[in-house]
C-alpha cells in the first residue's frame, strides 16, 4: 500500500512536469508562430485572451468531471487532450485558425491543470502531510525543460508545427504511462449526492457555509495569482525602463523571481507541516508585499533584484495552500472546489498585467506595483480562513478509507 501511494505521488509529479512542459513549448514558439501567421503583437494579445477563456472553461468542466468520474480517468484524458492540442497553433495559417487552436489548447490545459491539482489533494490527504507545494514546483521544472528543448529545436531549424507536433506526440505517450499509478478516487453521482443531502445527521448550516468559504479562497487566489501575472509580464520591463538596466541585466529581474519561487515551493511543504497552512499564507503574502514595495521605490538594480527575490520566495507557497484548502474542504467535491479557486485565480493572472498596463497611463510603472502589494496585505490579513473547516494544521490530517475507493 505504501509503495502504491508513493507511485501515485510520482505519477502526479509527472503530470505537473508534463503540464509545465506543454505550456512552455507553446510559449517559446510564440515569436515564430506570430511571424508565420503574419499578425501584429496587438492581434496576438487579443488572441491570447481566447487561450485564457478556453482554460477557464476547461477548469470548470474538468473539476466536475473529476468528482463524477474520478481523477484517475480525468487526469490522463486531460493530459492526452492537452498534448494533442499542442500542435494546433503550429498548424495555424491565419488569425482565425490560430484563434480556434488557442481556444482548444487552452481548454485542454485548463482540464489538466484542475484535474491534476484535484488528484494532488487526494495524494496529500493520503500522505497525512503537506505535499502540494512540491507539485507546483515541478511545474516550473517543466518550463525549464521546454525552454531547453525549444531552443534546441529552433537552432536545428525545425518549424513550429514540427516542434509542437513532436512535443505533443511525446506528451501523449507520457500522459498514458503513469495513468495506472494514480489513486482511484471514489466518484460521486447525482444520486449519491441527493442521498447524502437527505441524511438528517448532516448539518444543513454547515453545508450552506462551504460555498462561501470556497469563494473567499478563490478571491485570495485571484489576489495572489494577479501578483504572479504582474511579475511574469512586467518585472524585466520595469528594470529596463525605470532603472535603465541593459536588456541582459533586466532579464535577471524575472529570473530572480522565478528562481526563488521554485526554491520556495520546494521548501513550503516542510514549512506548512511545521507551522500550518495559515502561517505560510500570512507570512508569505506579507513577505511578498515587502518585496514588491522594495521594487516600487528602489533606485538601484541590485535592490530591485533583492525585492523580486523576496517577492518570489514569499509568494511561492501561497497559491498551493489555497488549492489544497479548497480540495480538503469537501473531498467529495474536491475537483469542483479546486476548479472554482483555480479558475478565479487564473482570471487574476490574466487581468493583472492588463491592469498594470492601464495604470501606467496614470503613474510610473514601478509605482503601479503598490496595488498588487496592497492585495498581498489583504491576503495576509485574511489568512486565518485556513484555520477553519477541514484544512490541515501541523500533524492534524486524518484519512479515512472511504475517501479513496481503493489504492492501486
Amino acid at each position: 500500500m505504501e509503495r502504491s501511494l508513493r507511485a501515485a505521488r510520482v505519477a502526479t509529479f509527472v503530470y505537473f512536469i508534463l503540464d509545465g512542459t506543454l505550456m512552455g513549448m507553446w510559449l517559446v514558439q510564440i515569436p515564430a508562430i506570430e511571424k508565420g501567421v503574419g499578425i501584429s503583437a496587438a492581434t496576438l494579445g487579443s488572441l491570447l485572451v481566447l487561450l485564457g477563456l478556453g482554460a477557464f472553461i476547461g477548469m470548470q468542466a474538468a473539476g466536475r468531471l473529476a468528482d463524477r468520474l474520478g481523477t484517475r480517468i480525468v487526469v490522463p484524458a486531460s493530459a492526452v487532450l492537452c498534448a494533442a492540442a499542442l500542435v494546433l497553433p503550429g498548424l495555424a495559417h491565419d488569425s482565425l485558425a490560430l484563434a480556434g487552436a488557442l481556444l482548444v489548447f487552452g481548454f485542454g490545459n485548463g482540464c489538466l491543470d484542475v484535474s491534476m491539482n484535484a488528484h494532488a489533494v487526494h495524494v496529500e490527504k493520503a500522505y497525512n502531510r503537506p505535499v502540494m507545494s512540491a507539485f507546483h514546483a515541478t511545474f516550473s521544472v517543466g518550463g525549464v525543460i521546454a525552454a531547453l528543448v525549444g531552443a534546441r529545436a529552433t537552432s536545428a531549424g525545425m518549424s513550429p508545427a514540427a516542434t509542437l507536433g513532436a512535443a505533443g506526440a511525446v506528451g501523449i505517450v507520457i500522459a498514458l504511462l503513469p495513468a495506472r499509478s494514480l489513486l482511484a478516487t471514489a466518484p460521486t453521482s447525482p444520486a449519491t449526492e441527493s442521498t447524502a443531502a437527505e441524511r438528517p445527521t448532516e448539518p444543513t448550516a454547515k453545508r450552506r457555509a462551504v460555498p462561501g468559504r470556497i469563494w473567499i479562497l478563490a478571491a485570495l487566489a485571484l489576489m495572489c495569482m494577479l501578483c504572479e501575472g504582474v511579475a511574469n509580464d512586467w518585472s524585466a520591463l520595469e528594470a529596463k525602463t525605470i532603472l535603465g538596466a541593459p536588456a541582459a541585466t533586466a532579464s535577471f529581474a524575472y529570473g530572480t523571481y522565478a528562481a526563488t519561487m521554485t526554491i520556495g515551493r520546494l521548501l513550503a511543504d516542510r514549512v506548512s507541516r511545521r507551522f500550518g497552512a495559515a502561517a505560510v499564507l500570512r507570512y508569505g503574502a506579507a513577505g511578498g508585499a515587502v518585496g514588491l514595495t522594495v521594487v516600487a521605490f528602489s533606485p538601484w538594480i541590485w535592490a530591485t533584484l533583492v525585492g523580486w527575490a523576496v517577492f518570489g520566495l514569499g509568494l511561492s507557497g501561497c497559491v498551493p495552500q489555497l488549492f489544497s484548502a479548497a480540495g480538503h474542504t469537501d473531498p467529495a467535491a474536491a475537483g469542483a472546489n479546486v476548479s472554482r479557486v483555480a479558475g478565479l485565480g487564473y482570471l487574476g493572472m490574466l487581468a493583472g498585467p492588463a491592469l498594470i498596463g492601464w495604470m501606467t497611463r496614470l503613474t510610473a510603472l514601478n509605482h503601479t506595483f503598490l496595488l498588487p502589494a496592497l492585495l498581498l496585505v489583504f491576503a495576509a490579513v485574511a489568512a486565518g480562513i485556513l484555520h477553519t473547516g477541514a484544512d490541515r494544521e501541523p500533524g492534524s490530517v486524518s484519512v479515512s478509507e472511504p475517501e479513496l475507493a481503493h489504492r492501486p
